[in-house]
């Protein structure tokens, strides 16, 4: 058996519910010892992300003892993915325009963002010796530029806070008594604890960790949930192998795109099933309701945003009549190859070709190519996830209305944001949130003093 371990047996006595928590198990030499921990809370944290984390530490630091389960063999795996092309751990912007970016959620959010800004976010990493900067684009990175230095660093601090984490254990839903039901390495077995926080995640990237599992314990539960979908996501497009052969993979670099009144400018990537990027995630949400609602969005594609089409008509009419369109759109349009491509694949597709337009015509086209998207590609390759817990299903502080004394935190509630930065700093938020809320629950229900939730 691997020390430390929390255990509620399946005996009867253990299983009561007056029994506030059953036990701590300790293996020493050779046998294992029961330790009664009546007199100190205790909570159990099921995932290990930074929502989870972050709630730990919160918990931990006043005094009461907690203990994280998760799926993995290792905390923050998707954390850790996150940095490898450097952490965006949040953003600089207007903490006012900030709040905006998240939608029709923030009258559930703007609490917890409130609570833990970016401005405390900051401070927390510098804290843990990881100062941050701020990038061109005024997204705040780690001075290292990495998200492993910033967890190894974390998970001390929890360490020394007395937290204890179990890899390799996956939760089931919760028993009759209301006990969580774990499995790990030994078998099944149920914890019953003061106060439970749920931080499961989503269910993108489901091979570190988040698959979306709880969602079926929770409906065994009676907690309504909105579907997972994808958020952040790429799109399908039903290329010609002509110019998927040529060009899988390619950037189109220093464009914009644009449906219905919202433009974006950054980049994508062609891929051999469409398209996905950054500016692509910032209109997935309005992108993906339209594909569920009529099967399809027409998205339009700006190849030279940064010249007007006054400018762009100009310098097609001063074409020389002998140089091909790939040679005149390189030279004097300074469209890589990829834009060319998507230029000629996108009329292909359209009702009269390159050819045939005016240079009126042309100069729109270029800067408005219509790429008609047919899906959504799927949930596991997404960056996040949209859907999750209604939100009436918790109270101000994430408490589950039908489960006291468990809490839901960062994915799992029913909220999306763009990439920049939001996402990760509502898991931070809403960790902490959880974490603060578990203290108030655990002051009013075993009679401690206000300072008790205080010290966070």
């Amino acid at each position: 058996m691997s020390p430390p371990y929390l255990f509620v047996f399946s005996s009867p006595f253990l299983r009561r519910r007056h029994v506030r928590f059953a036990s701590n198990a300790l293996e020493a030499s050779g046998k294992l010892f029961l330790v009664s921990l009546a007199a100190r809370p205790n909570v159990i944290i099921i995932g290990a992300g930074p929502s989870g984390l972050m709630a730990a530490e919160v918990i931990a630091s006043a005094g009461v003892g907690v203990t994280i389960f998760d799926r993995m063999a290792a905390p923050g795996r998707k954390f850790l993915l996150a940095g490898r092309g450097g952490l965006n751990i949040t953003h600089s912007e207007d903490f006012e325009i900030l709040l905006t970016r998240y939608g029709d959620a923030l009258p559930r959010l703007r609490d917890a963002l409130e609570q833990f800004s970016p401005k405390a976010l900051r401070a927390w990493c510098e804290g843990l010796g990881e100062s941050t900067f701020i990038g061109s684009s005024g997204r705040v990175f780690p001075a290292r530029f990495k998200a492993s230095p910033l967890l190894r660093a974390w998970l001390k601090r929890l360490a020394s806070l007395g937290v204890v984490l179990n890899s390799r254990h996956e939760w089931r839903g919760w028993s009759d008594e209301g006990a969580a039901i774990l499995k790990g390495p030994e078998g099944q077995f149920e914890v019953a604890a003061d106060a439970t926080i749920l931080a499961l995640g989503g269910a993108s990237w489901p091979r570190l960790g988040s698959d979306g599992g709880w969602v079926a314990a929770l409906e065994r539960a009676a907690i309504a949930t909105a579907p997972l979908r994808p958020a952040n996501c790429g799109f399908l497009v039903n290329w010609s192998d002509h110019f998927r052969d040529l060009f899988e993979g390619a950037p189109l670099k220093g464009i914009a795109l644009s449906f219905g009144e919202t433009s974006v400018r950054g980049e994508a990537i062609i891929t051999h099933a469409g398209l996905e990027g950054g500016a692509l995630y910032a209109l997935s949400a309005a992108l993906r309701e339209s594909v569920a609602a009529s099967g399809e969005a027409v998205l339009r594609v700006a190849l030279r945003p940064d010249l007007s089409l006054a400018e762009l008509e100009r310098r097609i009419e001063a074409r020389d009549p002998k140089q091909s369109f790939s040679t005149f759109a390189r030279k004097s349009l300074k469209l890589a190859p990829a834009a060319i491509g998507l230029l000629q694949e996108s009329a292909r597709q359209g009702l009269l070709p390159l050819s045939a337009m005016d240079p009126a015509q042309l100069a729109g086209f270029i800067n408005a190519a219509p790429v008609r998207l047919n899906g959504v590609a799927p949930l596991a390759r997404a960056i996040s996830t949209a859907g999750g817990v209604l939100f009436h299903e918790v109270d101000s502080n994430f408490m589950l209305v039908r489960r006291p004394g468990a809490f839901v935190a960062g994915e799992m509630l029913d909220w999306e944001a763009p990439t920049g930065g939001y996402l990760l700093q509502a898991c931070f938020a809403t960790g902490a949130a959880a974490g603060r809320g578990a203290l108030q629950w655990l002051s009013e229900q075993t009679g401690a003093p206000e300072s008790f939730v205080s010290r966070t």
